[in-house]
């Protein structure tokens, strides 16, 4: 580091990281800032043009938490510029009135933090974006003058996309879909040594797998990586990492058999696996479909599925065991990974009579494995060709293969339109608190209103404790910034030579310290940075520090008023709420997909069921809240009833979602034709006791009110002794049970409060 260069030339190894970091977005943002502002204002004497070139620059690239390179940043700014355009003129127009200026207020306020559900990218440019229609909202009402506006805004702009582009080049992260191709790679690798003697992973190949799988999870992916977006092609590539996320999870698994040749059929999908693996990886870097490699793998499925099937025999035995048979409901090692995977109805449900258990474990294991790889295949296709994808997409959980991109936006708006959603109740409070805001300064003809709003965008947060604690330190900062203010506009006066030469430096001083420092020394620098501004557009007096105090007072007594009244836990509450709504909701899944496997397909539920789009909406909405509740401290310093459970893994709680909605589809596709008496009786009751531990952990993690408070249950991973393996039980039996105790498996880590494996943590019966 000490040859690396830093901030402008000065070597990096002698500036902490954090100011580093700070400082190179600084640098572009007061070089085009200062610049634009001083060509209107010196150059051309339109003060206007420059007032508004200087904050789209520090809006987008101050206020805005865009994610990614400087070139990243730059494409989603340009991207954005027709949404600033619209900004500045609607905010223009409406400003003639007081009472339209509030209503546009709530309108573009609302629509700007809601867009939030696009992405990181939308979320971080909302606050800025926001800032350009606050702006030219406050009188005088001057269409005249909207030219002006528009190309001091465009000019300032461009040139921060210039400066973002090309000072100060970042290395980027890791891609993605770069990941995914590593992680395809260690997929095959594993497949390739289960393929052959001794058939069996060493502890550093298992260990390679849970850091691969890790490598994809996305609170391990920079924000700009993410594939979060609801177009296909990201939903694709969220895909493909799940997918190949459960392939490694699902080779770590696979039952050994040292030194003992599984069988040609098996050796041939494993092989299989391993070149569709390799395909993947090379779709993801060169964008070349894996198609003969995914044909390849479902023909060696399907002739296993078939070789598994067993000759056929009726199931008359009762209730009674089968002799030497193991238990099918012991501990979650005994059942291992069965899957129902067959490609053909009769081979699900046909008894598997002369195969020994373990060996027909095995095989559902490995069919299963086929089918993760598949997916990936399938997922990895379409996240690079998109709509014109090679590979054969079947239908189902690749529903968004063929949907218009205004559908699948349309699809997340609405799952987040509703009061449980956290981007809902974000976008409510941030929008009411500057509604609130407008309205304050437009009646009370509050001097520099503008002030006011900034403070409020900028100090409302998410959970009452963390706005409370940030408008302390911010009023803090604005009084040490109000008092040094009042001092230079005192002894420097009317020249503006003084303001013009100081304003860069400060800039540079501002942007750099105050996003590392926090929120007061961000305050207290910027009353200093804005004083040094208007001091340059008309002649300023001390009296100019005490307005900024007077409004940043205003627009943070606002913004607290609005956070104690939306929504104060923030995602703490809703994360428990979302939690175990989406344990009924699975628990309501499980009880019907026993029923079905055990009664056949008369009463099996279609995939599109009203059940079904209830819990994918629950996971939806418990995902968002957990995503927000990990960048929330604890509520209220620990008091209440609102404290998250300290025991509970919130995480398992969701997967416990994905495998419950991703294990009913597969064991209902196609419509199974039902067990024989005694299989059919352990299923369902199987069924109803992990729903049953499904609505405990429900009521413990967010009981009633009238519900009797209680420690969370810890569950034991254990069903031994609640039924014994039926003869000549088909394999569709094998499935549906080591779902049911997978699901187990994963409310024990929930009680348990244990982070979740990384070979744990993917649903058992999943295809991606």
């Amino acid at each position: 580091m000490g040859d690396s260069v830093g901030v402008r030339g000065v070597p990096a190894g002698r500036i902490p990281a954090a100011y580093a970091a700070a400082g190179r977005r600084a640098v572009p943002v007061t070089l085009v800032a200062a610049a634009g502002f001083y060509l209107f204002c010196y150059g051309l004497d339109r003060p206007v043009a420059g007032t508004y070139a200087l904050f789209a620059v520090v809006a987008l690239g101050g206020l805005s938490r865009i994610p990614g390179t400087g070139r990243q940043r730059a494409r989603v700014v340009l991207r954005l510029l027709p949404v600033c355009w619209a900004l500045v003129v609607v905010g223009t127009f409406l400003s003639v009135r007081t009472w339209s200026a509030v209503l546009g207020m709530l309108v573009v306020g609302f629509t700007l933090a809601f867009a939030a559900v696009g992405g990181p990218r939308a979320a971080g440019a909302a606050p800025g974006l926001q800032l350009l229609y606050i702006l030219p909202s406050f009188p005088p009402y001057d269409p005249a003058s909207l030219g002006e506006r528009l190309i001091g805004t465009t000019t300032g702009l461009v040139l921060f996309v210039a400066a973002q582009a090309l000072l100060f080049p970042e290395p980027g992260p890791t891609p993605y879909r770069e990941r995914a191709g590593r992680a395809a790679r260690t997929a095959a690798h594993c497949a390739t040594l289960l393929a052959a003697p001794p058939y069996a992973l060493t502890g550093a190949d298992i260990r390679a797998t849970r850091e691969a799988g890790q490598a994809l999870r996305p609170l391990t992916v920079p924000e700009a990586e993410r594939p979060a977006g609801p177009g296909a092609r990201d939903r694709a590539l969220a895909h493909t990492g799940l997918a190949t996320r459960t392939l490694l999870s699902r080779l770590a698994q696979l039952p050994a058999v040292p030194g003992e040749d599984p069988g040609r059929d098996v050796t041939a999908v494993l092989h299989a696996v391993a070149r569709l693996a390799t395909a993947t990886e090379t779709c993801l870097h060169e964008g070349t479909p894996p198609v003969a490699a995914h044909k390849d793998l479902f023909t060696a499925r399907a002739h296993l599925s078939a070789s598994s099937a067993g000759p056929t025999r009726t199931d008359t035995s009762g209730s009674a065991s089968c002799d030497g048979a193991a238990p099918a409901s012991g501990s979650v090692s005994s059942v291992g990974t069965a899957s129902a995977s067959g490609s053909v109805s009769s081979a699900r449900t046909a008894p598997a009579a002369g195969f020994p258990a373990a060996v027909l474990r095995r095989h559902a294991a490995v069919l299963e494995i086929a089918d993760a790889a598949l997916a990936m295949g399938t997922a990895a296709d379409l996240a690079v060709q998109g709509r014109h994808a090679v590979v054969e997409v079947p239908s189902g959980r690749f529903w968004y293969a063929t949907t218009w991109a205004p559908v699948l936006w349309w699809h997340r708006i609405r799952g987040h339109v509703g009061r449980r959603s956290v981007f809902f109740q974000n976008a409510v409070r941030i929008a009411l608190a500057l509604t609130a805001a407008r309205l304050v300064a437009g009646v009370d003809t509050l001097p520099h209103g503008f002030w006011a709003m900034l403070a409020t965008l900028t100090l409302t947060r998410t959970t009452m404790d963390e706005t409370w604690s940030a408008i302390r330190r911010a009023l803090a900062g604005t009084l040490a910034g109000a008092l040094v203010t009042a001092a230079t506009l005192t002894l420097v006066g009317t020249d503006t030579v003084v303001y013009a030469a100081v304003l860069p430096v400060w800039m540079v001083f501002a942007f750099t310290v105050g996003p590392v420092r926090g929120v007061g020394w961000a305050q207290g620098l910027f009353t200093v940075l804005v004083a040094l501004v208007f001091a340059q557009l008309a002649p300023s007096t001390w009296r100019l520090a005490e307005v900024r105090m007077l409004d940043v007072l205003v627009g943070s007594a606002i913004g607290a008023v609005f956070g104690l009244l939306a929504w104060p836990r923030g995602a703490h509450d809703e994360l428990r709420h979302a939690a175990a709504e989406l344990l009924r909701r699975a628990a309501e899944i499980v009880v019907a997909t026993s029923a079905s496997v055990a009664g056949g397909g008369a009463v099996a539920a279609p995939s599109g069921v009203p059940g079904h789009r209830s819990l994918r909406r629950a996971v939806v909405l418990a995902e968002s809240a957990y995503a927000q509740h990990q960048s929330e401290p604890t509520p209220f310093g620990g008091r209440g009833r609102s404290v998250a459970l300290p025991g509970v893994d919130w995480q398992a709680t969701l997967i416990v979602g994905h495998h419950t909605l991703w294990g009913s589809e597969r064991l209902l596709e196609p419509p199974p034709s039902g067990l024989g008496p005694a299989a059919a009786e352990s299923v369902g009751g199987l069924g109803e006791r992990v729903a049953g531990r499904m609505l405990l952990v429900s009521a413990a993690v967010d009981p009633g009110d009238d519900t009797p408070t209680a420690p969370l249950p810890l569950i034991d991973a254990t069903l031994a002794g609640f039924g014994a393996e039926p003869c000549d039980a088909p394999r569709l039996y094998y499935a549906t049970v080591s779902w049911l105790d997978s699901l187990l498996t994963d409310l024990t880590r929930i009680a348990h409060g244990g982070p979740a494996r990384e070979t744990g943590s993917e649903p058992k019966q999943a295809r991606g």
